[in-house]
Formats: structure tokens, C-alpha cells, sequence
């Protein structure tokens, strides 16, 4: 019971982490029609910068703050410099998949080159731990759970009560529609990219601090996780991405405690697989 007690709190917090990854990667596809595969890319690009700052002497937390505006910027300039000229030209949906798992490769090379292709860990504390019945989470662990729920809240709140959020919805629902009706959905599509790169900076920074120590390709498996979240909620869906987060983050944390943890990622593709067969749009989607 107690092995069992404590991979639910292990997959607590990596459903947290999971869960704000997976928001951001799911209304940036389901607003920009982008799957962008270079996501966790820019994760790891938060995630060294942060390190940068931190092994400067910046505290951690402000160096969250600083990847988090980083990567926004750096998202709405990937987007205007890559993708967009792309789609302008009607590229197809699968070329520009290639074409994102080709910028996957250049950021991380980027990263390796500027940063060093070694593992490095954040200088923080852990802080005082909370145990129970083989249920231990740190102060940290605490804090990336807290900072999920505020997304989530955050997410809600901006989709249902602020004119940029319906907005969103209206351009995922029908990009042509909602031009047509007023909305600017260019200036949409550039503020869902800042909006969704922000929450992929935060995310790699908390999926660092769960991590321990990470390097230039730690989140090549992990966007393995935001996959099986977004498609097991239903792409697009961010309440979806919500709970297949919370889904997949217990099913792979409990399962890796009674098999082998590197098997953790194969019960997530299989997941993925069957919600593919079984229900392709997932289980918020809406079926035709």
C-alpha cells in the first residue's frame, strides 16, 4: 500500500506538470491548426535558460518568470518566422509536422551548443517534506501542483470570461466564420502564441525542478505524455488536455512503480494508440 500511496503522489505532480504542458500544446494546436512537435523543444530552451540565470546567482523562481516571457516571445517569432510563412503557402498538414520536428532539432542543438550537451540541475531547496502513509511531497513538489491549478484556473477563466478567450474559441471552432463575423484572428493566432509559449516555458521549468536533472533532450520522451494527454482529452480541448493529463500522469507514475520505470512512456503510447482507434477526437471532442 504504501509503494502504491506513493507513485499517486508522484503522479500528482507529474500529472501538474503534464497538465500545464499539455493546456498549452492542445489550444495552440486547436487555435493555430500548427502540431507543433518542436513544443518540447522549446520546453528544454526554458527550462537552460532558467539554469542559466539560476547558476548566475538569480533565484529559481524568478528565473521561472524570466523562461516563461521568453519562450512566449520566442513562440510568436517561431510562428511568424517559420509557420506562418508555411501556411501562407498552403503547405501541407504533414509537411508541416516535418517541418517542426526540424525546428525540434535546431533548438536543441542550440541549446546543447550554448549550455554543453551535459545533465544540470537547478541550485534550489527542496524545502520541508510532508509524509503520510508512504505519501511524501516536498515543498517544491507542493508549489508545482499549486502553480498547475492556477493555470488551469487561470486557462478557464480567460476561455469563458475574457473577449480574447472566445475569441480563441470562436477561431478553433471556425477560423473563416470568425473572420467573418469581426474577429481579428490573426491577432488571435499571435496572441495564442505568446499566451501557449508562456505555459511551455513554465512547463519546463517545473518538468526541470520534478526532474532532478535534465538535459538538451530530456523532454523528447515527455512530449510523448503531452500527446497521449491532448488526444486522450481530444485535441483542442483544453479542459480535455486537463483530465487526460491527470489520466496519464497517475496511470504511468503508478504503473512504474511495479514494472520498470522506463515502460512508464510505452503504457502512454498505448493509450494514445487505443484512444486513436477507439475515439479519435478524444473524449471532449465532438464526434461528426
Amino acid at each position: 500500500m504504501s509503494i502504491f500511496l506513493a507513485s499517486v503522489g508522484f503522479g500528482l505532480v507529474t500529472a501538474s506538470v503534464l497538465a500545464v504542458a499539455a493546456v498549452g500544446f492542445t489550444l495552440q494546436f486547436g487555435v493555430t491548426d500548427v502540431l507543433n512537435l518542436a513544443y518540447g523543444a522549446v520546453m528544454i530552451a526554458g527550462a537552460f535558460l532558467a539554469y542559466l540565470l539560476n547558476s548566475h546567482g538569480v533565484n529559481i523562481w524568478i528565473g521561472l518568470v524570466a523562461a516563461v516571457a521568453a519562450c512566449a516571445a520566442g513562440s510568436v517569432l517561431l510562428n511568424a518566422g517559420v509557420y506562418a510563412p508555411f501556411q501562407r503557402r498552403g503547405t501541407a498538414p504533414i509537411t508541416m509536422v516535418i517541418v517542426s520536428l526540424g525546428m525540434t532539432l535546431i533548438i536543441e542543438f542550440g541549446v546543447q551548443a550554448i549550455a554543453g550537451g551535459t545533465s544540470v540541475s537547478y541550485t534550489m531547496s527542496q524545502g520541508p517534506s510532508v509524509t503520510a502513509d508512504g505519501f511524501t511531497l516536498t515543498a517544491v513538489q507542493f508549489a508545482v501542483i499549486g502553480l498547475s491549478l492556477l493555470v488551469m484556473a487561470g486557462t478557464h477563466a480567460l476561455l469563458r470570461y475574457t473577449r480574447l478567450g472566445k475569441a480563441m474559441r470562436a477561431t478553433a471552432a471556425n477560423r473563416t466564420l470568425a473572420r467573418n463575423c469581426g474577429i481579428r484572428t490573426g491577432r488571435v493566432t499571435t496572441a495564442t502564441w505568446a499566451i501557449t509559449g508562456g505555459l511551455c516555458g513554465l512547463a519546463g521549468v517545473v518538468f526541470a525542478m520534478d526532474a532532478g536533472s535534465f538535459d538538451a533532450t530530456s523532454t523528447d520522451l515527455f512530449l510523448v505524455l503531452i500527446l497521449a494527454a491532448t488526444f486522450l482529452g481530444g485535441p483542442g480541448q483544453a479542459y480535455g488536455a486537463m483530465l487526460g493529463a491527470l489520466v496519464i500522469g497517475l496511470a504511468t507514475e503508478v504503473s512504474a512503480a511495479y514494472i520498470t520505470p522506463s515502460y512508464k512512456y510505452v503504457i502512454a503510447f498505448v493509450a494514445l494508440l487505443v484512444m486513436l482507434g477507439v475515439r479519435p477526437t478524444g473524449l471532449f471532442g465532438k464526434t461528426a
